[in-house]
């Protein structure tokens, strides 16, 4: 069976953006790790300081959406809401 993968970036469009992806993401990190099917969830900085890369691997596609749901209700979900992201995800089969 394959992985759910997603890979992209979060976008901000200022500094106002990037401040809070900096003051909720490692609780987000945090959670996301200890989530049933997570294999792999890294977000990174750039050079670009308004540009983060995120790499995410799941066990399963339900593994993935319970992830997804967790996180937009999440804190962090709430507070970064408006930034923009950019992925690209592959294993959903569906």
């Amino acid at each position: 069976m394959d992985h759910v993968r997603l890979s992209g970036q979060l976008l901000c469009k200022n500094t106002t953006e990037a401040e809070l992806v900096t003051a909720y993401l490692p609780g987000h990190i945090e959670l996301t790790r200890k989530e049933p099917g997570c294999i792999l969830f890294e977000v990174a900085p750039t050079q670009d300081p308004l540009i983060w890369l995120v790499e995410e691997r799941f066990t399963d596609p339900e593994a993935f959406r319970t992830h997804q749901e967790r996180g937009a209700s999440s804190l962090w979900g709430r507070m970064t809401s408006a930034i923009t992201r950019d992925y690209t995800i592959s294993g959903l089969g569906r």
